[in-house]
């Protein structure tokens, strides 16, 4: 702000380039059960990595579910798996 009006704005989107946990979301978007396991056990990353891979994953799912008009449509199901394996651990 400068003498009350809008100056500047400061797009934080780019802000996670480079973060591993970016390409980590797939766990949840195309991996389950053992298959998932496994690809977490072998990645080998610190605990908050994968806690922001979560964050993302249900971010993405959560923006796509609300885009979506017509509910009937099957990524309808696909959005809402995701975020309940999400939010599960």
């Amino acid at each position: 702000m400068d003498g009350g009006k809008l100056s500047a704005v400061i797009d934080f989107g780019g802000a996670a380039v480079g973060d591993p946990a970016c390409d980590l979301v797939i766990a949840w978007t195309y991996l389950s059960g053992k298959s998932r396991e496994i690809f977490i056990s072998k990645m080998d990353m610190a605990p908050d990595t994968w806690l922001r891979a979560r964050a993302w994953a249900l971010w993405k799912a959560t923006f796509e579910l609300c885009q979506i008009a017509d509910k009937s449509n099957s990524d309808t199901e696909t959005h809402k798996r995701i975020i309940d394996e999400v939010l599960v651990k």
